[in-house]
């Protein structure tokens, strides 16, 4: 349960803490069971994100796939990797538009259906251009339906289901990453090109039931606010949150506080623009936060892993790329169970104590990690084994940079994995909300091109010295963590939270025009309404 809100009051200025204390919701009964269901299915957009990385990283240990593309290594590796961000970049102008404009669910299943067409024609690639343009081509649908994903979640979950929510859809990407690193690992051993085909043709997958159920479920009732479909916003409200019961209070409040509030943004800037992005204090404290947290969850070391891990594991003596394919699915395992550890910690331990948890953890053993490296490659070589084995004198440190790379990915997964997208999305308000995600996604592939294009050069230029400027750069993440982040788990609503960083008069301003909507609305007329509990389905699309 959240803690206190923007104001505390009782009778008619009730407010939403006080309105949800005490309800018995449980995640898995009744309609809140297929409330989130639903959600689930919107989560699989961050699985087919998080498909990507692992894929490549697998296919880099499938003989076949080296083979068939004439084993590609320096910056043509990297732009393998890189290609799918750069199709990113381009589509990301595009993806708040459709997503503000068409809604949320219209975003994901356009995006759902590019991304197919990609798949399509990467598992039937005939050329590395081939294989290259169907890579941008999925980049380019993906950001489509991770730009309205997250705001979809955030905004029909129940209140105090939001954080974790929100939370498990980037930890979601594991989901994805573990089953492309053991797709690889069953079909590496395939003596044709279908050891690599058939890891491309699963990452259409997700896709595929995207675009089969998206429509079925409820459209954001922010949304339909924004858009003047109030009576199905308040549908969605009475017969998601308040299991069909009309006369619930916490429906009319959910609705007048978020009408409120999006009418407040209205009469504070009459368009939503990108330069509105950065007017007023509000705005730019949060734009400082969304476009560090973005760079951080790229540039804590953990590119050189996520895309290239087996190079980092050829450069401290594994060898075997079946052993190299079996660490890579294991990892994702481990990351996938502490990220979802993460993301149900966030309404306990709160954003502030996560973020620095996660850098401070991920600070001390990326130096643990960086100097392990360094002692195994500064060593003198023993022998070569028959498998091709290099044994060093100093293999004990190339063990213990693995065990180290675990224990770096189990801090980095408490804050960088469940809360760059769910932080991202809890502190804008509505009508720059789409925008503002926009802005933190192209921030993340900026840093992704950086690091899939440049990684792979600097590890083969100066190798594991190359880990020494993520170490640095850590240093800087706890420092400005610390000075800036702002807590926010402890306001139970959207509008409160986005509220907070505009200052205690909008605070104010949102509590005085809540109260004034549930003075004067209208009474919600069941005549029209009929019989909440039978509502058609057409009446939340």
């Amino acid at each position: 349960m959240t803690g206190t809100g923007a104001v505390n009051t009782s009778g008619p200025n009730a407010n939403l803490d006080s309105l949800l204390s005490g309800r018995d919701i449980k995640w898995y009964k009744g309609r809140q069971a297929l409330l989130t269901l639903m959600i689930g299915l919107v989560l699989l957009t961050s699985m087919t994100n998080g498909y990507d990385g692992s894929m490549m990283n697998g296919l880099q240990t499938v003989e076949n796939w080296q083979i068939y593309f004439n084993r590609p290594t320096g910056s043509l590796l990297g732009i393998f990797n890189a290609c799918q961000s750069i199709g990113g970049i381009a589509g990301l102008p595009f993806s708040a538009y459709v997503a503000d404009k068409f809604g949320r669910r219209a975003a994901i299943f356009f995006g759902s259906c590019i991304m197919l067409a990609g798949v399509a024609i990467q598992t039937a690639a005939q050329s590395i251009g081939m294989f290259i343009g169907a890579r941008t081509l999925i980049g380019f649908g993906l950001t489509f339906a991770c730009t309205a994903a997250p705001l979809l979640i955030t905004e029909l979950a129940f209140p105090t289901y939001r954080g974790p929510l929100t939370s498990l859809y980037n930890s979601s990407w594991y989901l994805g990453s573990i089953v492309a690193a053991w797709a690889t690992y069953g079909t590496f051993r395939i003596n044709n090109t279908w050891s690599w085909r058939i890891p491309s043709l699963l990452q259409g997958l997700p896709s595929m039931i995207q675009v089969i159920l998206i429509f079925m479920i409820p459209e954001s009732p922010r949304w339909n606010i924004n858009n003047g479909k109030e009576q199905r916003a308040m549908d969605f409200f009475v017969k998601w949150h308040c299991a069909g019961d009309a006369s619930d209070p916490l429906a009319k409040y959910e609705f007048d506080e978020c009408k409120a509030a999006i009418e407040l943004e209205k009469e504070a800037s009459q368009s939503s623009t990108w330069l509105s992005l950065f007017k007023g204090r509000g705005n730019l404290k949060r734009m400082r936060i969304i476009i560090a947290i973005a760079f951080f969850s790229q540039w804590s070391g953990n590119g050189l892993v996520s895309y290239y891990l087996n190079s980092v594991l050829i450069s401290v003596g594994v060898a075997k790329a079946e052993t190299r394919t079996l660490i890579n699915g294991i990892l994702q395992l481990t990351n996938y169970a502490t990220a979802i550890f993460g993301a149900m910690m966030v309404d306990r331990l709160g954003r502030r104590f996560l973020f620095l948890a996660s850098t401070i953890g991920m600070t001390v053993f990326f130096t643990l990690c960086t100097a392990c490296a360094g002692v195994y490659n500064t060593s003198s070589v023993v022998s070569v084994t028959e498998d091709g084995t290099t044994l060093h004198s100093a293999t004990g440190a190339g063990r213990a940079f693995i065990a180290f790379i675990f224990i770096y990915y189990a801090f980095y997964n408490l804050a960088m994995s469940p809360l760059l997208v769910a932080y991202t999305v809890e502190i804008l308000p509505f009508r720059i909300r789409a925008k503002g995600l926009v802005i933190m996604n192209l921030a993340v592939n900026i840093t992704l091109v950086f690091n899939q294009y440049v990684n792979p050069v600097a590890l083969g230029a100066i190798e594991w010295k190359y880990y020494i400027v993520y170490c640095v750069f850590l240093l800087f993440e706890v420092v400005f963590i610390y000075f800036y982040l702002v807590e926010t788990f402890r306001q139970p609503s959207l509008e409160a939270i986005a509220a907070i960083f505009d200052g205690d008069e909008k605070v104010e301003q949102l509590h005085d025009r809540t109260v004034e909507e549930l003075a004067h609305d209208p009474s919600y007329d069941e005549k029209k309404q009929g019989d909440v509990d039978h509502l058609e389905h057409k009446n939340l699309a």
